[in-house]
C-alpha cells in the first residue's frame, strides 16, 4: 500500500462515527458515488439527478427528534441511493441556498398640477368676484348718523333753559344717564339747568321740592313739570320736552299728564 493511501486510511479512522457513516460506507462500496450527500447544520440534504426521486429528512429541534428510527433513515437512504445514477462531485462542492427575495416598490401616484387654462379661469373668476363685492360696497350708503338737536318751539321763543335743551333733541333714552350719551328724565333736567348754573338733585322724588310750585295758569317755558316718577320741561302752549323712556329719545311733546306740578327755579 502506498503512503498516500495509508495516509487516507489513517484519517478515515480518526474520523468520528456519525449516523451518516453507515450511508458513507455504502456510498463508497456499492454504489460507487451516485449522489451528493451534505451534511449542513440545519439536517441532512440528499440530492438525486436523473430519473431518481429525491428525498430528504429533515432535522428538527423538538421533542420528536429523540423518537425517530436512524436504522430505518439509513435503510431508506440505502435503497435510494442504490437507484440514484452516477454522480461525480468536487470535493470543495458547496450548497449554496438563496434566501434573499427581491422588493419591489410601486412609487404612490403623482398629483397632476391643475391645468393652465383653468387655473386662469378661476383666477378670472375670483378677481370678478372680488371686484364685485368692492362696488356693492363702495355703493352701500353709510348709516346715517343720528340727528342731535332741534330748534324750540315758537311758544319757548326767550326760554333759555328750553333753547338748551332743545340742543339734545334725538338723544336715546338710557337708565340712569347723566350724559349726552344717554339721559334718563331726570339727569337730562339736571344736566340742562346745570349749564345755567343751577344746581338739581340727581332724582326726579328729589327735584320736585326746589324752587317755587305755581299754577297751571301761570306756568311758563322753562319751568320744571313733575308727576310721580316723572320730570320734564314746560316749553308753553302745552308742550314738554323730555327723555320719555327706554327705547325712545329726547323730544318735543304734548303733555300726557293729567295733574302735573308746575316748580319754577
Amino acid at each position: 500500500m502506498s503512503a498516500r493511501a495509508n495516509a487516507a486510511r489513517h484519517r478515515a479512522a480518526r474520523r468520528p462515527v456519525t449516523p451518516l457513516t453507515e450511508i458513507a460506507q455504502t456510498v463508497g462500496a456499492g454504489a460507487g458515488r451516485r449522489a451528493a450527500v451534505v451534511a449542513t447544520a440545519g439536517g441532512l440534504i440528499m440530492t438525486t439527478f436523473g430519473a431518481g426521486a429525491a428525498q430528504a429528512a429533515p432535522a428538527h429541534h423538538d421533542a420528536a427528534t429523540s423518537t425517530v428510527d436512524l436504522g430505518a433513515l439509513a435503510a431508506q437512504a440505502r435503497e435510494a441511493l442504490a437507484a440514484a445514477p452516477v454522480v461525480t462531485v468536487a470535493q470543495n462542492a458547496q450548497v449554496q441556498v438563496e434566501t434573499g427575495v427581491a422588493v419591489h416598490v410601486t412609487p404612490a401616484p403623482v398629483r397632476e398640477a391643475p391645468a393652465p387654462a383653468r387655473t386662469a379661469t378661476v383666477a378670472r373668476t375670483a378677481t370678478r368676484t372680488a371686484a364685485r363685492t368692492a362696488t356693492a360696497t363702495a355703493a352701500a350708503p353709510a348709516p346715517a348718523a343720528p340727528s342731535i338737536g332741534a330748534p324750540a318751539p315758537a311758544s319757548a321763543a326767550g326760554s333759555a333753559v328750553v333753547a338748551i335743551a332743545a340742543r339734545y333733541v334725538g338723544v336715546p333714552y338710557v337708565s340712569g344717564g347723566t350724559s349726552p350719551a344717554g339721559f334718563d328724565c331726570s339727569g337730562f333736567t339736571q344736566y340742562v339747568f346745570a349749564q345755567l348754573g343751577i344746581s338739581l338733585p340727581r332724582t326726579s322724588s328729589a327735584q320736585r321740592y326746589v324752587g317755587t310750585v305755581v299754577s297751571a295758569a301761570d306756568a311758563q317755558p322753562g319751568d320744571l313739570i313733575w308727576s310721580p316718577g316723572h320730570v320734564a320741561i314746560y316749553a308753553g302752549n302745552g308742550q314738554m320736552i323730555d327723555a320719555p323712556r327706554p327705547g325712545k329719545t329726547i323730544q318735543f311733546r304734548a303733555m300726557w299728564q293729567s295733574n302735573p306740578v308746575f316748580i319754577r327755579l
